[in-house]
């Protein structure tokens, strides 16, 4: 039941971080593997759809770190409603820190942000998540947002060149 409800949404989230729908579907399987050797761990106080995202995020790193490489938001495919942060990504040095920078990111907004930008979510769909409403999830996505740009400032401030 998982599987057949939530592969799709596993998948697309998958196809935003990689931007390759067959690794995205390698990845895809793999993640349903790794969920269903950890049901047990499975608390659910969330709806399973956020912990499935959480195993697919962690399980694409790994899949980047075995290739030994850092995962480059240029590479990640744009979301159209996200143009004004995509200007910052263009900059593989900036992309780097903001990728550096979101994996220190407290939750909820690095979850937000990833499901926002990467899973190409509507604010419904990731409130749902959460069990929040769409406001809230808005609201946490645009702090997450300024969170960003706050450091992309404070990191240009201490070395212009970037």
């Amino acid at each position: 039941h998982i599987y057949q409800d939530c592969f799709s949404d596993v998948f697309h989230y998958l196809c935003g971080l990689t931007g390759d729908h067959h690794l995205a579907e390698e990845l895809t399987q793999e993640t349903f593997f790794k969920a269903l050797k950890a049901l047990d761990q499975y608390d659910g106080r969330k709806d399973i759809r956020a912990w499935l995202f959480t195993i697919g995020r962690n399980t694409f790193y790994s899949h980047c770190r075995k290739r030994g490489r850092a995962v480059s938001w240029e590479e990640l495919r744009e979301t159209p409603s996200e143009v004004s942060i995509s200007d910052e990504l263009m900059d593989r040095e900036q992309a780097f820190l903001i990728h550096q920078f979101l994996h220190t990111m407290a939750e909820p907004y690095k979850e937000v942000f990833t499901l926002r930008v990467f899973g190409e979510l509507p604010y419904d769909r990731i409130a749902a998540l959460f069990g929040k409403t769409p406001s809230w999830a808005r609201v946490t996505y645009y702090r997450a947002k300024e969170k960003i740009v706050a450091y992309l400032k404070e990191v240009d401030q201490h070395d212009p060149d970037l």
